[in-house]
């Protein structure tokens, strides 16, 4: 048997320890780190985003039916007011003129029409005076008709003047009402959130009722949300919804769905005459009504609003990106991992989804592992929502 020489032992024991310690410093591929998620018990609420806008409930533009100038503005923006309190005031003066014009007018066919009726009486006396002469032969018959001719005419002449007197009548009416029209006072109770017109402008409202302040009821809101055409299908009156404000995205206003109007915003801005499809979305308003007892939300504020189609309480949820192949209407493969970091896949069935996490309804438990290397949320078209 042959042994190995001196130099040759010495070398091995040289050269095996270095072959050790090149491996152990050699860099080895590490196993790809594993990213899961535990299966717990949350809230999955399925919902519609819109955006909205703030509207006073009630609000009226407090115009002027007749033309001056403002003579006397009696508040402020931002100050309540009752119902027939007093606005403003535009210079009566040419109202006050019209009035007494017309009731000079008719005071003037009030005595036409007494001369008309002494005229009346005093042709009365003729004709009969006519008809007892021409009995006794002593007038002529063209004596007679012509007594009840003039007779007749002043019979007309009188019902004219009447007349007359009605038309002047009513000229001295809407000369009253047109003289009150100089006092503006509220239509209703509310606070003026604009004016429009200063003190000591001149208003012309010949063609156009010009518009001194605008006047709303700030009690209740209403917050009018758009709803695309691809949504309004899923929302309807009574669903629970809340919104929150660009200013302060914290705080939840909750409220109920009151209605969704049935054509589109852009309904006004179409004619009867378009040929051509417009490629503009459609989008249709969702109204809600939302008490405002501290005025804090302010008319023309924008609002981030959630429709909540329905929610589940406190289920089994895990997140979307878990799910796997689809098997069938809401069941999924997801691939579990088990507590000796061994892998199992796991036919699930699922029910109400939001946009990150879905609920389990059968096939986990709670604190299962699950990983998630299987890819994107599902599609709203991919799962039918579960009652």
């Amino acid at each position: 048997m042959k042994t190995l020489p001196k130099q040759g032992k010495i070398a091995l024991f040289v050269l095996v320890p270095l072959a050790i310690l090149v491996w152990l410093a050699w860099p080895h591929k590490k196993p790809d780190p594993v990213l899961t998620a535990a299966v717990t018990r949350q809230d999955v609420e399925q919902t519609v985003l819109a955006s909205g806008v703030l509207q006073a409930i009630e609000q009226v533009d407090v115009g002027a039916q007749v033309s001056g100038q403002v003579t006397y503005l009696a508040v402020e923006a931002g100050q309540q007011v009752k119902q027939g309190d007093l606005l403003a005031e535009i210079d009566p003066l040419i109202a006050q003129n019209n009035l007494k014009t017309a009731e000079a007018d008719l005071a003037s066919r009030r005595a036409q029409l007494k001369i008309k009726q002494a005229q009346l009486k005093q042709n009365e006396l003729a004709w009969r005076r006519q008809q007892q002469m021409f009995k006794q032969e002593a007038s002529s018959r063209a004596d007679l008709e012509s007594a009840e001719a003039q007779l007749a005419v002043t019979r007309a002449e009188l019902q004219s003047a009447q007349a007359d007197i009605d038309n002047a009548l009513i000229k001295v009416e809407r000369t009253k009402t047109e003289l009150g029209y100089n006092r503006i006072q509220a239509p209703m109770d509310g606070t003026v959130v604009s004016i429009v017109t200063r003190q000591g402008q001149t208003l012309a409202a010949s063609q156009t009722v010009p518009t001194l302040l605008k006047l709303a009821n700030l009690d209740t809101m209403t917050v009018k949300a758009q709803i695309s055409e691809a949504d309004v299908t899923k929302v309807r009156a009574g669903m629970p919804v809340y919104f929150t404000l660009i200013g302060d995205p914290d705080t939840r206003y909750h409220a109920t769905l009151r209605t969704v109007e049935l054509a589109p915003t852009n309904i006004n801005e179409q004619t009867a005459s378009t040929t051509t499809t417009s490629n503009a979305a459609i989008y249709y308003y969702a109204l809600f009504d939302v008490p405002n007892p501290d005025h804090q939300l302010r008319v023309a504020m924008t609002t981030q609003v959630t429709i909540v189609l329905g929610e589940r309480k406190q289920v089994l949820a895990i997140p979307q990106t878990a799910l796997g192949k689809k098997l069938g209407d809401n069941e999924y493969e997801v691939t579990l991992l088990k507590d000796d970091e061994q892998k199992e896949t796991r036919a699930i069935k699922t029910g109400m989804k939001d946009d990150i996490k879905i609920e389990v309804v059968s096939g986990l438990n709670e604190q299962d592992k699950v990983t998630l290397e299987q890819g994107k949320p599902i599609q709203d078209d991919d799962m039918e929502m579960r009652p």
